[in-house]
């Protein structure tokens, strides 16, 4: 069964409740859910589905340190010990939690399973209009910030143009019987600030663009991300759209297919380490004929992921069945089909659509969405000001350095 393929697992401890102590296992994985498996008795003390967890946090205690906590219908579980760390465990559990929610592949389920979901939904979409508002009085408090310190470098150069004049008093000499002016030196004229050009960018259609969660070379850090396919290569950027490496079409020397939610990318070089991302993420079947079409003499499937392909079969409820099926040719003309798939195409049954959500919980989340849209409009223009408070704010201080390097050549030949 496909909802049975382990995606990722990972050494820890897991607290149990009932006899208050930690108990050594696997935390594992998969396109459905999360379980635990002791490493003594081999029993499976956690498996639950991704769709009922409600949070998923990194939390610490006087007694805990460094855990991961996992909220379920009211029940929290607590994992700590993670290998290699928690960072990596929280970036892949939430990534696969979020695509899982974000999907609407439940289409035929009963109506409390959809409301349940619904409300899922809407509390994270009010937590995170509590963390944006937390966010928009953060930047308040340090756009005030910003004036207040405008306002001391507007009253700095105040005193440095009275410091100048009385300079210049004392620098004319006392048999001197007209005005002082004709002995001011000239004032330095302010720089005026150009506008850099922007670099126009190449508008390059984009074939497909996923989030994803990346790992580069042997570091154990797993960030999140997103990966860009292009006709001319990929892209991979971090999770503020900044781009971490592009890789062009002929650069590409292997795309290794781990399994179908994991992927290599490397570029080999001669006297330098070669560029290796291994890139994990729940829509990769959607990527991986899209890169099999554009790399079919690079890209090699391991045998994990050769495994899975009479898999393709299973009920599509959920987000890990049909799993090269979800990821077939759809919306790429004149794609052909990946190696694997030598039978069965005429058969497949893609997904039908989602039943709309009752009309109270649409009302709900355009209105939560509506005040969305305003603190994001709000925080940006915030940003917008902040940056060319701070640009005025470098140029005062180097103006206000210059000066007083000025005044003090000035007051040494004085003495």
């Amino acid at each position: 069964m496909n909802e049975d393929i382990r995606i990722h697992s990972w050494p820890c401890s897991y607290y149990l409740d009932t006899s208050k102590q930690w108990i050594p296992g696997k935390l594992s994985l998969t396109p459905t859910s999360i379980k635990f498996t002791a490493d003594k008795t081999g029993e499976l003390l956690v498996d639950f589905h991704l769709s009922g967890i409600s949070e998923i946090k990194k939390e610490s205690s006087h007694l805990i340190f460094s855990s991961l906590t996992v909220l379920e219908k009211g029940t929290k579980h607590w994992f700590s010990s993670l290998h290699p760390n928690r960072n990596v465990v929280f970036n892949i559990l939430e990534h696969f939690w979020r695509e899982q929610l974000v999907s609407s592949q439940e289409a035929g389920a009963g109506a409390a399973l959809e409301s349940s979901k619904g409300k899922e939904l809407t509390g994270m979409l009010e937590g995170s209009q509590k963390r944006l508002e937390d966010t928009a009085k953060v930047l308040h408090s340090q756009g005030e910030q910003f004036d207040n310190i405008m306002r001391g470098l507007h009253k700095i150069e105040g005193d440095m143009d009275v410091a100048d004049r009385l300079l210049t008093e004392l620098e004319s000499p006392s048999w001197w019987p007209f005005s002082t002016k004709l002995w001011k030196t000239p004032v330095e004229a302010k720089p005026k600030e150009t506008p850099a050009a922007a670099d126009p960018k190449n508008q390059e259609g984009i074939l497909l663009r996923i989030p994803v969660i990346i790992t580069h070379r042997t570091d154990s850090n797993a960030k999140p991300g997103k990966l860009t396919v292009l006709p001319s290569g990929l892209e991979i950027q971090d999770c503020n759209s900044q781009l971490l490496h592009r890789f062009e079409a002929r650069d590409v020397d292997d795309i290794w297919v781990h399994t179908p939610y994991e992927i290599s990318v490397r570029q080999r070089f001669i006297g330098k380490p070669d560029t290796s991302y291994r890139l994990l993420a729940a829509r990769m079947p959607e990527a991986i004929p899209i890169l099999e079409m554009q790399f079919s003499k690079k890209i090699q499937f391991l045998e994990d992921a050769l495994g899975f392909a009479g898999a393709r079969k299973s009920p599509q409820a959920d987000l890990g069945t049909s799993i090269w099926q979800a990821g077939g040719c759809q919306g790429v003309p004149g794609s052909r089909a990946p190696k694997f798939w030598d039978s069965g195409m005429s058969s497949m049954n893609y997904p039908t659509a989602p039943k709309p959500p009752p009309r109270a919980l649409r009302v709900s989340l355009w209105q939560i969405l509506k005040k969305l849209k305003g603190l994001a409009l709000e925080t940006e223009a915030e940003l917008e000001r902040q940056d060319e408070a701070l640009d005025s704010i470098g140029s005062s201080v180097d103006r206000a350095t210059l000066t007083i390097e000025r005044q003090n050549r000035r007051m040494r030949k004085l003495t």
